[in-house]
C-alpha cells in the first residue's frame, strides 16, 4: 500500500514541464545564434560547473552499482543528449507551432512505456487525464498552426524521436529515484550529456565567432543551461519520486503548454477562444490524472506496483 502523493510533488513535475516548455520555444532564437552541438556543449558546460558540488555521494547514500550507472548513462543519452540534439535540430526544421503538436503526444508515450517497462497499471482515470492532455493540447497546436508557419518532414521527425526520448526519460528516471538523490542525476547525468556532445561541440567551436554573439544571447544561453540542465531535472527527480511514471507523464502536457505560452507572451503569437478551450481541456487532463479514486477518498490508498 502507499499514501496519495503530496501536492508539492505535483506542483515540482508541472513546474519542471513548464520550464522545458519554456526553453523549447526561446531555443528557436538560440539555434539561430550557435551551431547546434555547440550550443549543446555549451550548455552542458556552464551546468556542470553549477552543479559541480552536487556529483558527491551523500554519506546516507548507498554506492552506485553497475545496474545504477548504466541507467544514468542511458537516462542521460535518451534524455539528454539525444533529446537536446533532436529537440534543437527539430526546431531550426520546422515551425514552434508544429513542435507543440508532436510535443503533445509525450503523455501517451510515457503511458506506454510506463506499462511496457514498469508494468504499471493504466486505470481508467488515467487513460481520460491522457486523452484530454494529448487533445487539449493538440488542438490549441492546431489551431494556432492554421496561421502559418514553414514545415519540414525531417524536423518533425526529429521532433517525435524528441518525444521518445523525453517519454524514456521518465521511465528510467523512475528507476532512479529509488536509490539516487535526485540532485547527484542531475548532476551525474548532465556529465555523461557533457562527455557524449564534447567531440562534436569542440569540432563546431573551432571555427565559430564568440565575439559575435551579443549579451541578450549569452544572457539566454545561461537561462536554457541552468534551466534545462539543472533546475528541471532536480524539480521531476523530486517529484517523480513520489508519483507513478504514466501518472507523471501527465504531467508533460504542460511543456506545450508553456511553449504556447511563450509564444503568445513573447513572440506576438495570437490567443482566441478555442485555444482557451484547449488549455481547458488539457487542465482536465492533470485533475483527472491527480485527483483521489473513489477508494482514495475513503482513506484506504490503492495499491500501486513498486518499481
Amino acid at each position: 500500500m502507499t499514501h496519495r502523493p503530496p501536492v508539492l510533488a505535483y506542483l515540482f513535475l508541472a513546474s519542471s514541464m513548464a520550464l522545458v516548455g519554456s526553453y523549447v520555444a526561446l531555443s528557436k532564437t538560440l539555434v539561430i545564434v550557435f551551431p547546434v552541438f555547440l550550443l549543446a556543449w555549451l550548455r552542458f558546460g556552464i551546468a556542470a560547473v553549477a552543479m559541480a558540488s552536487w556529483v558527491r555521494r551523500a554519506p546516507d547514500e548507498a554506492p552506485l552499482s553497475r545496474h545504477d550507472r548504466t541507467l544514468l548513462f542511458f537516462e542521460s543519452f535518451f534524455g539528454n543528449f539525444l533529446f537536446s540534439v533532436c529537440m534543437l535540430f527539430g526546431v531550426s526544421m520546422t515551425s514552434a507551432l508544429a513542435a507543440g503538436v508532436i510535443m503533445a503526444a509525450i503523455p501517451a508515450m510515457v503511458a506506454l512505456m510506463s506499462w511496457v517497462a514498469l508494468r504499471e497499471r493504466i486505470t481508467a482515470q488515467v487513460a481520460g487525464g491522457i486523452a484530454c492532455a494529448v487533445g487539449g493540447i493538440a488542438l490549441v497546436s492546431l489551431v494556432k498552426h492554421e496561421g502559418g508557419g514553414s514545415t519540414s518532414l525531417l524536423g518533425n521527425a526529429l521532433l517525435f524521436c524528441a518525444v521518445a526520448c523525453e517519454a524514456s526519460y521518465v521511465v528510467i528516471g523512475k528507476k532512479l529515484t529509488g536509490k539516487v538523490s535526485a540532485k547527484r542525476i542531475s548532476a551525474l547525468v548532465n556529465l555523461w550529456g557533457l562527455a557524449l556532445v564534447t567531440p562534436f561541440g569542440v569540432w563546431q567551436a573551432w571555427r565559430f565567432d564568440f565575439s559575435a554573439v551579443a549579451m541578450p544571447s549569452w544572457t539566454l544561453l545561461v537561462f536554457y543551461s541552468l534551466a534545462a540542465s539543472m533546475v528541471t531535472v532536480w524539480l521531476w527527480m523530486t517529484g517523480l519520486k513520489h508519483v507513478q511514471a504514466s501518472s507523471a507523464g501527465v504531467f508533460t502536457v504542460f511543456l506545450p503548454v508553456s511553449t504556447a505560452l511563450v509564444g503568445v507572451l513573447f513572440l506576438g503569437e495570437r490567443f482566441d477562444g478555442l485555444q482557451v478551450g484547449a488549455f481547458a481541456l488539457a487542465l482536465v487532463g492533470v485533475v483527472l490524472a491527480t485527483w483521489p479514486s473513489g477508494r482514495d477518498r475513503d482513506g484506504r490508498a490503492a495499491p500501486v506496483r513498486e518499481v
